[in-house]
C-alpha cells in the first residue's frame, strides 16, 4: 500500500470513529431526552390512575357511614322480632345496586346477624368475626379499615366498618377487580401498597399480597394472620430492571401507587435510530419526531380516557348521594303524614267521648247561671260567688279536653324534652274516656316527678293506638280488663298495656309491625308500624310480648 492510499484510509478511519462518536453522543442525549418525556408521561398517568381508585375508596367509604344510623340496622341490633331478615333483604339489594362484594352487620358480640349474602350457601349470616381487627377497631373507636383476604370467599378486599348507633358494626367489603382490569389494559404494572409495604391492589392479580421490601420473620407471620393469609403470600415483589417509575399517594391512609413501564423496548430504539441519524441526519430526525409524537399522541389519549373514567365515577357518585338525600326527605315527609293521618283517625272515633265529655259541663254551667241570676235577684251573693266558682272549673274541665286534642291532631308535635308519664297517661285516658265506660281499666299511680324523654303528643299517640287496639279486642268480652302496669329502671323506663281478650294469633305475631299486617277486617295495618317508628326516632322501642292469654304490649322509653 503507497503513503498516499495509506492515507486516505487513516482519514477513513478517523471519519469513520468521529462518525461512531457523533452517533454515541447523540444517541445517549436522545435517550435521556426520551426517559424524561416517558418520566412525565408516567408520572401524569400514575396521578391519574390514582385518582380512579380514590374515587372507588370515596364511594364505598360512605355506604357504612349512611347505615350507622339506619333504621332496620338499629332495629334488628336492639332484637326487634322479624327485623333481621327485614335488614337481610334490604343488604341484598343495596349490594346489587352498588357493586359492593358484600354488606353485613355484626352485634356486639361480633356475630353477624344480617349480610346481603343471606341466600347464598356462603352466607356470613351466624359467623363470629371478634377475630377480625377490623371489627374490634370498629367497636373501639368507632371506625376502621382493612385490607384482608376473606375467610369464607377466599377472595381479598378492602374491608371498611363503622360501629353503628345501637352498638355492633356495620361491614362493607370492597373488591378490585374492575379497577386491576382497567390498569392492565391501559398498560405498564400498577400496585398499590400499603405502609409496611404489602401491595394491596395490582394490574397483575398474582402480586397482591407480595411485599416490596423486606420483613423480619415474626412480623410476617403476624401479618399473615392479622389478613388471614397462606404460608407463601408476602413473597418479594418481582423486580423490573431498567423501568420509569412513579409514586403517588392515594386517598386510604397509609396507601402509595406505583406505575413502572419498561424503558429498554423504549428507549434503546431511540438510540439506534440517532446513531443512524448520524450518517442519515434528516430520516433520523424525521423518525425521532413520529416516534415522539406516536408516544405523546397515545399518552393523552391514555390521559383522555381516564379522565373520562374519573369524570364518570364522580358524577355517578354525586348523583347517587343527591338521590339518597331526596329520598331520606321523601321517606320522613311520608312518615310524618302517615302518623298525621293516624292520629285524625283516631279523633274521628273518639268524637262521641268529646262529646260526652263536654256536654255535661255545659249543661251545668247554664243551670249554675241561672241559679245565679235568682240569687243575685235575693241578695245572697255568696251563693252567687259560689256558683261562679263552680262554673270557673267546669269551663277548666272543658278546656283541658279540647286542648289535648288540640294538641293530638298537630302536624308536627315538636322537639323532645323531658315529659312526666302521669300526663301522658291522663291524656291517653281523657281522650278514650267515654270507650272505657263499661272496662275494667286499672292503672298504677304515677309519681309526677318521674319523666322521660319524648313528645307528649307523640307518646300519646302510641299509648291512644295501644288502648284503642285493646278495646277493640274487648269488644264481645263479659268482663273485659285493661291493666297499665310501669316497670321503672335506672335508665328506661317501660310502660306496659295488657287486655284479657283473644290475644294475637301466632301467624301474625312476628309480622305485627310489617305496614299493612292486621286481623281485622276494617284495619289498614298502619297503627303499630307508626308507633314503633315514633318510639325508635325517641330513642325507645314498642315489643309484643307473648302471654299466656290476651296480648300484652311494652313501651319502653328513655328516662330523664
Amino acid at each position: 500500500m503507497t503513503r498516499a492510499a495509506r492515507t486516505t484510509f487513516g482519514w477513513l478511519i478517523a471519519v469513520a470513529l468521529a462518525a461512531a462518536l457523533a452517533a454515541l453522543i447523540a444517541g445517549l442525549v436522545t435517550r435521556e431526552r426520551v426517559r424524561a418525556g416517558l418520566a412525565e408521561s408516567v408520572m401524569a398517568d400514575a396521578r391519574l390512575r390514582a385518582a380512579l381508585l380514590d374515587s372507588e375508596l370515596a364511594r364505598y367509604r360512605l355506604m357504612p357511614l349512611a347505615l350507622a344510623d339506619d333504621r332496620d340496622v338499629v332495629a334488628a341490633l336492639v332484637g326487634t322480632a322479624g327485623a333481621a331478615r327485614t335488614l337481610d333483604r334490604k343488604l341484598e339489594a343495596l349490594a346489587a345496586a352498588t357493586g359492593a362484594s358484600v354488606v353485613y352487620v355484626v352485634d356486639a358480640r361480633g356475630i353477624a346477624i344480617a349480610a346481603s349474602n343471606w341466600r347464598t350457601p356462603v352466607s356470613f349470616v351466624g359467623n363470629d368475626y371478634r377475630f377480625r381487627r377490623y371489627v374490634r377497631e370498629a367497636q373501639r373507636t368507632g371506625s376502621a379499615a382493612q385490607f384482608a383476604r376473606g375467610t369464607v370467599s377466599g377472595r381479598p378486599g378492602l374491608f371498611f366498618a363503622r360501629r353503628a348507633s345501637a352498638g355492633g358494626v356495620v361491614v362493607v367489603k370492597l373488591e378490585f377487580d374492575r379497577i386491576q382490569a382497567d390498569w392492565a389494559r391501559a398498560g405498564g404494572d400498577t400496585f398499590v401498597e400499603d405502609r409496611e409495604g404489602i401491595v394491596m391492589v395490582s394490574s397483575r392479580p398474582e402480586w397482591v399480597f407480595t411485599r416490596t421490601r423486606p420483613i423480619d420473620a415474626r412480623h410476617l407471620a403476624e401479618l399473615r394472620a392479622d389478613a388471614s393469609l397462606s404460608d407463601a403470600a408476602l413473597r418479594p415483589l418481582p423486580a423490573m430492571r431498567d423501568s420509569i417509575t412513579a409514586r403517588v399517594p392515594a386517598a386510604q391512609p397509609g396507601w402509595t401507587l406505583t406505575l413502572r413501564r419498561a424503558a429498554a423496548p423504549l428507549v434503546w430504539p431511540s438510540v439506534r435510530i440517532a446513531a443512524i441519524g448520524a450518517a442519515l441526519a434528516v430520516f433520523a430526525v424525521g423518525a425521532l419526531a413520529w416516534g415522539l409524537g406516536q408516544r405523546a399522541a397515545l399518552a393523552r389519549r391514555r390521559t383522555a380516557e381516564l379522565e373520562a373514567a374519573v369524570a364518570a365515577r364522580t358524577a355517578a357518585l354525586t348523583r347517587e348521594i343527591e338521590e339518597r338525600a331526596a329520598s331520606e326527605a321523601r321517606a320522613a315527609e311520608l312518615r310524618e303524614g302517615l302518623r298525621q293521618a293516624n292520629r285524625l283517625a283516631t279523633l274521628g272515633q273518639v268524637t262521641a267521648s268529646v262529646a260526652h265529655e263536654t256536654a255535661q259541663p255545659v249543661a251545668a254551667i247554664r243551670t249554675y247561671a241561672q241559679t245565679s241570676a235568682t240569687l243575685l235577684d235575693r241578695g245572697e251573693t255568696e251563693a252567687v260567688r259560689d256558683n261562679l266558682a263552680t262554673i270557673a272549673r267546669l269551663s277548666d274541665r272543658i278546656g283541658t279536653a279540647t286542648e289535648r286534642l288540640r294538641g293530638f291532631a298537630r302536624r308536627r308535635p315538636g322537639p323532645l324534652r323531658p315529659v312526666p308519664l302521669a300526663e301522658v297517661v291522663e291524656g291517653a285516658a281523657l281522650i278514650l274516656k267515654e270507650q272505657l265506660r263499661g272496662v275494667t281499666y286499672r292503672a298504677p299511680a304515677i309519681d309526677t316527678e318521674l319523666q322521660v324523654i319524648g313528645g307528649r303528643v307523640r307518646l300519646e299517640q302510641v299509648l291512644v293506638n295501644l288502648m284503642q287496639n285493646a278495646l277493640e279486642a274487648l269488644r264481645d268480652r263479659p268482663d273485659p280488663r285493661l291493666t297499665l302496669t310501669v316497670d321503672d329502671e335506672p335508665q328506661r323506663v317501660v310502660l306496659a298495656v295488657e287486655d284479657n281478650g283473644p290475644g294475637i294469633p301466632a301467624d301474625l305475631a312476628e309480622r305485627l309491625f310489617t305496614p299493612f299486617v292486621t286481623s281485622r277486617a276494617e284495619g289498614l295495618g298502619l297503627g303499630l308500624v307508626i308507633a314503633q317508628d315514633i318510639m325508635v326516632e325517641m330513642g325507645g322501642s314498642l315489643r309484643h310480648v307473648t302471654t299466656p292469654a290476651g296480648a300484652r304490649f311494652e313501651i319502653e322509653m328513655v328516662r330523664a
